[in-house]
């Protein structure tokens, strides 16, 4: 089964909020080096590589294929890994990747960046050009170039250089093929997801005004331009790209704390915070980001909808003193303590009596001490 998925490489703590990172045509995960490691002291990183790339076989994508196919195959492997719902971050081909995720599957991505890449690629004819180039003669003479193409002069990665020589040319091909036929203009409106564009200023493969021509597009979307940056800029300038992703990324982080105050309160929070130490510090962040900022933002439920179902799991679970915390939630979220005894009662049925009279027990006192207050 392994074979049938691209080799990828995990960083950071599993139960930390999953980010993928997409890589650039004739590249491999080595792309995101001085990157992904920094990113992973919050995030589960998992860098992928292009069939036929780094350690990816070869026969993943064959002739004709598409960015939709390429797309398939980072949702299998999210599949495979348990990261239901994840940020992702791509260069190039791969942040094309990232724009068709986000308008095909957006359930599926808590936020976007697309880096030097583009809602299309200058048009069909000079990648089916470079296409029958590879499959004709390899890719031993299109690497000698990759300098010119990716860095700005006097720049380079060896490592990534010998990436693009050692490529598998049928894949590299394919690979083409799915950037000739690929074209979201017309339908970058769509994309809903949080969306950041990383323009590289030196890029001459897709310039900024590429990139602003979707950060223009997608409702929004923000825009940053690197100096000194060309068409990798993750390996030419990493800490002006971890700084704009991480930026990116806490966005979540800050409206996942603004929600956990809205709906648990000021005083609770504040508690929580007051508590923290250097040990539980990536915990309360796991919180905030993940529970908060992805799961009690998403707006297929109701507030009043999450905290019926918060009480009942927590009543499932005889989590008596996190239920008082949830039965002052659900009085903010719109609940009447009718309600609340009504959510109450149906976990009598199905979590039990004994769980149900505790569960009473404890919303009685808070609603008491409610009225107190009020009184």
């Amino acid at each position: 089964m392994t074979d049938r998925l691209l080799n990828h490489r995990a960083e950071g703590a599993p139960s930390a909020p999953p980010l993928l990172l997409g890589p650039s045509l004739g590249t491999s995960c080595a792309l995101w080096d001085a990157v992904a490691p920094e990113l992973s002291a919050a995030h589960r990183v998992i860098r992928w590589d292009l069939p036929g790339h780094g350690g990816s076989a070869a026969g993943l994508i064959t002739a004709g294929a598409s960015v939709g196919d390429l797309a398939d195959l980072v949702l299998a492997l999210a599949d495979a890994l348990g990261a239901q719902r994840f940020a992702y971050a791509g260069v190039s081909l791969g942040g094309a990747v990232g724009l068709y995720l986000a308008l095909h599957h957006p359930e599926r991505v808590s936020s976007l960046a697309v880096i030097c890449s583009s809602a299309h690629f200058n048009g069909a004819g000079p990648w089916e050009e470079r296409a029958a180039l590879v499959r004709r003669e390899g890719l031993a003479d299109l690497a000698e170039s990759a300098n010119a193409r990716w860095f700005t002069p006097g720049f380079t990665v060896p490592r990534l250089v010998r990436d693009h020589r050692d490529a598998d040319p049928e894949s590299y091909a394919a690979c083409c093929d799915a950037l000739a036929a690929f074209d979201l203009r017309d339908r970058l409106a769509e994309i809903s997801v949080p969306t950041l564009l990383i323009a590289g200023r030196e890029d001459p493969a897709t310039p900024p005004a590429h990139l602003r021509e979707i950060a223009d597009a997608v409702p929004g979307a923000a825009l940053v331009e690197i100096p000194g940056a060309s068409h990798l800029a993750p390996a030419e300038r990493p800490e002006a790209v971890l700084s704009a992703l991480r930026a990116h990324l806490d966005g979540g982080a800050r409206r996942g704390m603004e929600v956990r105050r809205e709906v648990l309160g000021d005083a609770h929070v504040d508690r929580a915070q007051q508590r923290q130490t250097p040990f539980t510090a990536r915990f309360q962040d796991f919180i905030s980001r993940y529970a908060w900022g992805e799961i009690w933002t998403d707006p297929t439920l109701s507030r009043r909808e999450r905290s019926m179902i918060t009480l009942t799991a927590l009543v499932a679970h005889g989590h008596y003193e996190e239920l008082a915390i949830h039965v002052r939630a659900a009085r903010r979220n719109g609940l009447t303590p009718e309600e609340i005894g009504a959510v109450l009662l149906q976990t009598a049925v199905y979590c039990g009596v004994p769980a149900a009279n505790s569960a009473f027990a404890a919303a009685q006192r808070v609603l008491a001490e409610e009225d107190t207050a009020a009184g």
